[in-house]
């Protein structure tokens, strides 16, 4: 979320990935640019801070320029249920050397969000339909959506056929992280890596004057003060394709 994410993410994912002995880190770059948006330079900062891949959503092409960069970007995907005319790469198959090669698939939900989308089901039965028969080492799914009822039934609706469903966009995280009945691990939202005292990054005074009055303030992004980290570790099985563990990494700085 914007530089002070960044910032953040710099502090303590160096340690962090050394201390689990973290393999594959993915991020959600949604709002990585100023706090809504996309650009090279951002990712390319965040990727020297350790994350090796990106997923995204709603807000990917806000920074009109990025539409031009990301069909050559080899480390990003758009989420695949935006209709075929756009810009970037449906999926991405990541290879991990010895541990395999592990499909990144990113979605966005269609309940409360205003873009114009395919119906994310239909687009992952899709794109596992393509997969069947493939040397995968597992299968991650990044789901931006709003409704936690959408991104539940998102869950349940790939149990034993993905290794990780993870939620992403309200930027608050829940506490509901499990292993589904048939060996996925999920999560509603994994939350973000930005701004504490903040109202999902916007300065809280704009926030609140904005639920207060009819007189509407633009977005200011909380750059300076305490951050939060929020994250999940995954562990699975490279060779049964299904989660051991999933647990939280949340942390507070400044």
């Amino acid at each position: 979320m914007g530089r002070l994410g960044r910032a953040t993410t710099a502090k303590i994912l160096p340690t962090l990935k050394k201390s689990d002995s973290i393999n594959l880190i993915i991020a959600n770059s949604d709002n990585i640019a100023g706090g809504r948006g996309v650009t090279k330079d951002t990712l390319n900062e965040v990727l020297g801070y350790g994350v090796d891949f990106f997923t995204c959503g709603d807000h990917i092409f806000d920074i009109k320029s990025f539409e031009n960069d990301v069909d050559n970007l080899q480390f990003i995907v758009r989420p695949a249920n935006f209709t075929v005319d756009s810009p970037g790469k449906e999926y991405f198959i990541y290879d991990l050397g010895k541990l395999g090669r592990y499909l990144v698939v990113s979605l966005v939900g269609r309940t409360f969000i205003k873009t114009n989308s395919e119906n994310p089901f239909t687009t992952i039965d899709r794109i596992l339909g393509e997969m069947e028969g493939a040397d995968l080492s597992g299968i991650f799914v990044d789901f931006h959506a709003e409704a936690t009822s959408e991104k539940v039934a998102m869950g349940h609706f790939l149990d034993g056929r993905v290794t990780a469903v993870v939620g992403t966009h309200t930027h608050v995280p829940t506490a509901d992280q499990r292993i589904l009945p048939n060996g996925t691990a999920f999560v509603t939202d994994i939350g973000m890596v930005g701004p504490l005292n903040s109202v999902l990054g916007v300065r809280k005074d704009i926030i609140v004057k904005n639920f207060t009055s009819s007189v509407i303030e633009k977005f200011e992004w909380v750059e300076e003060g305490k951050a939060v980290f929020n994250s999940v570790l995954v562990d699975y099985d490279e060779k049964q394709h299904v989660a051991r563990s999933i647990e939280r990494k949340d942390f507070e700085r400044g």
